[in-house]
């Protein structure tokens, strides 16, 4: 039986069922299949499409190969040369295969439709034979979503259609519209190609717009000052060498603006503009006594003194510098803007200033020191119990001793002996001696010491949490109430006079400010506890705490009985727990 076969097949050529079956064959399963032993392929290549068994593609390929012989395999790849960016082909891909199955499904049904006609199985004397269909080559163009990228795929000519011509092309790309960016080399070379069919070129490529760069400022002066204290390898810090004072003089440039650049359009394969946009404009940051130059790039200093940015702009505050000592050859100290001091402030004596404070020497017993920024006093802080010491920012110092401290932010020094410290933020004494002996220190967030307390036992109390600096304004405030009150209950008891009249209408007017002010600092203490219920209630970390420190959290007091190494302290469940 099986010879019979062989010969029918030899004499006659295969049966028609077998011809059908070997039609239905995809590519794959024609080409040879790979030796287990070769080595694996290499990677496969992101930008080339992958092809199902069922894809119309595939049985294009196979009626092309069946009419002109054999025809290699299709190659489809976005990126041959690996010029693209990942991102495009990633995009891309997708929406290339979704439009390339349905533009070959199309292209299938009208070659099916000769099929149809010419192996009809209607019999010659029911119905003629239907003429053959003819289907010229066709050009089809894919573009990328941004219009920018155009690919050409060329479908082979059925039956005696006419063949891929390069004049074919150009009339297919005035067509669609694709004029711009086109690589004629390219196309010029797939018209005549041998293997220019089921092949996707990339055959124009058109410009991308640039958006311009936004402008910027470039700073000759810092915007925030760093003040922390460097310490060395013996523990000590230099507070001379801690300057916070930028000096500007007049003219000088404080910072230069770069201007935006235009935006740059560009083009799709379509010849159509792609809008760009153009970078944005930034102002310079003009502050007090600053000045923009006449070309409109840099912002000048109208004035010499400190460049200090406030957080919107720069402004430059004059500086007072003092050669010697704040005494009687100048007298108290006023300024609206920063003071640097090479001397000493002596007793008696105040100074006040707006912005930052340098004193190269010693805050004496009796000084007042007032500043709106920062403090620094070189060789430290030595009072008598009534120097006071305010800053709105920071405070560095040598060493505390019989003084009173308010500051808003953080104290860095080396000692502190019997002081009353008020502080919002941290109190860091680790230099130097790194100690903390009598009197009282309150931060709002955190104390840092080598030792807290002493041998002797002498008390020391350490309060954390809170609002230190509101709760000493109040109290301030508070004890000018009673002063006021005693003054107005004396005036009341004196005889009736003209000048009389005049003290209590000064006295009831400075009465009922301080009354308001009082209000309003309870009402946003009441306030700003609400805001803080949340929040860490403070820290204290100690290399040692000697017997007599006592430790504060609101409410909850402990009070050491033993010298205590590697003490840290902290609110846990309402308790004060040492660790």
């Amino acid at each position: 039986m099986l010879f019979k076969e062989k010969l029918t097949s030899f004499l006659f050529g295969p049966k028609k069922e077998d011809r059908e079956e070997e039609s239905l064959l995809t590519e794959e399963e024609q080409l040879p299949q790979e030796d287990p032993g070769t080595p694996a392929a290499a990677p496969e290549d992101p930008s080339q499409l992958e092809i199902p068994a069922d894809h119309p593609i595939r049985q294009l390929h196979d009626l092309r190969r069946r009419e002109n012989g054999p025809l290699p395999a299709p190659r489809l790849h976005m990126d041959e040369d690996g010029v693209l960016p990942p991102e495009l082909l990633e995009k891309e891909k997708n929406r290339l295969q979704s439009s390339l199955k349905s533009v070959c499904g199309t292209r299938l049904k009208a070659a099916k439709g000769r099929t149809r006609g010419k192996h009809s199985k209607k019999k010659a004397e029911e119905a003629p034979e239907e003429e053959p269909l003819i289907l010229d080559a066709r050009p089809w163009f894919y573009l990328s979503s941004d219009k920018l990228y155009a690919w050409m795929l060329v479908f082979p000519p059925v039956g005696q259609g006419e063949e891929l011509t390069r004049d074919m092309i150009y009339q297919a790309l005035a067509a669609q519209g694709i004029s711009y960016g086109l690589n004629t080399a390219l196309l010029d070379r797939a018209a005549h190609d041998r293997d220019r069919y089921f092949n996707l070129y990339l055959v124009a490529q058109g410009k991308p717009a640039f958006d311009g760069r936004n402008g910027n400022i470039v700073d000759y002066f810092p915007r925030e000052l760093q003040r922390t204290l460097e310490v060395d390898e013996f523990g000590q810090v230099d507070y001379t060498a801690l300057n916070l004072i930028c000096n500007v003089k007049e003219g000088q440039e404080i910072c230069r603006l770069i201007r935006p650049t235009e935006g740059e359009p560009g083009r799709t394969v379509l010849d159509q503009e792609v809008p760009a946009k153009s970078g944005k404009a930034v102002p310079l940051p003009k502050g007090r006594n600053t000045e923009v130059s006449e070309d409109g790039d840099a912002l000048l200093a109208s004035i010499p003194g400190h460049v200090e940015f406030s957080g919107r702009n720069f402004q430059v505050k004059p500086v007072l510098d003092i050669d010697g000592d704040v005494d009687f050859s100048t007298g108290n100290i006023k300024f609206v803007g920063d003071v640097n001091i090479k001397g000493d402030v002596i007793s008696g004596f105040a100074v006040n200033a707006m912005g930052n404070v340098y004193v190269g020497g010693v805050v004496e017993a009796g000084g007042t020191v007032e500043a709106g920024g920062d403090l620094t006093v070189a060789k430290g802080i030595l009072g008598d119990g009534s120097t006071v010491i305010r800053a709105a920012r920071c405070i560095f110092a040598k060493y505390i001793e019989n003084a009173t401290i308010y500051v808003r932010e953080n104290l860095q020094t080396d000692c502190i002996v019997n002081g009353q410290i008020y502080c919002d933020g941290e109190i860091q004494v680790c230099s130097g001696r790194g100690s903390i002996m009598g009197g009282r220190v309150w931060a709002g967030k955190r104390v840092s010491a080598s030792a807290i307390g002493a041998k002797s036992e002498v008390k020391t109390s350490v309060a954390l949490g809170g609002l230190p600096c509101a709760t000493f304004e109040r109290e301030a405030v508070r004890e000018q109430l009673r002063e006021l009150n005693r003054d107005l209950e004396r005036l009341e008891n004196q005889l009736d006079s003209p000048l009389k009249s005049t003290l209590l209408g000064k006295a009831r007017m400075k009465l009922s400010v301080a009354e308001l002010k009082l209000k309003q600092l309870d009402e946003d203490l009441t306030a700003s506890k609400e805001n803080l219920k949340d929040q860490d209630s403070g820290r204290m970390e100690c290399g040692v705490a000697y017997a007599g420190t006592e430790i504060n959290f609101g409410d909850e007091f402990l009070r050491l009985r033993q010298e205590t190494h590697q003490c840290v302290a902290k609110m846990v469940c309402g308790e004060i727990v040492l660790m």
